[in-house]
């Protein structure tokens, strides 16, 4: 399981909500964790398969174009995606260029929902530097 979660780890940036998924099957790598295959796992194992072979291109940004950080926290994790607008036949669309989770820590559950948003901001700030420092970007939140 370790070699699996370390391989889609390491492609996770296309996949959705990676966190949230893999949650469960990280659970199996902690040595005091019976190893069980119950069907939440099951399922999680498979979706992870199915994103790894499904994930959408992701193409390099054009630096000169907006970029848009979609961030979103819950009770448990942080998410955010990154998209940028592409002009095709003179149509505007955004494509992804990234999506980066992670689970929240125990400190961090107590946070209150301004506080969590904040927090992901930060965060998202900080894992996206590479692409965002020195570029305009509006960030887009609920």
């Amino acid at each position: 399981m370790q070699s699996f979660l370390g391989f889609s780890g390491y492609y996770r940036k296309p996949i959705k909500y990676f966190a949230r998924i893999a949650k469960s099957l990280y659970k199996l790598c902690d040595e005091q964790t019976v190893y069980e295959m119950t069907e939440e796992r099951v399922k999680a194992y498979g979706e992870l398969k199915n994103s790894l072979n499904n994930s959408p291109f992701l193409p390099m940004p054009h630096w000169k174009l907006p970029f848009k950080l979609y961030i979103d926290a819950c009770g448990e994790g942080l998410g955010a995606a990154l998209h940028w607008k592409q002009i095709i036949n003179e149509k505007p669309d955004e494509v992804p260029i990234c999506f980066i989770s992670r689970k929240i820590k125990p400190t961090e559950a107590r946070y209150g929902e301004r506080q969590m948003e904040s927090l992901c901001l930060v965060w998202a700030l900080k894992k996206l530097h590479y692409y965002l420092d020195g570029t305009v970007f509006d960030v887009i939140t609920d």
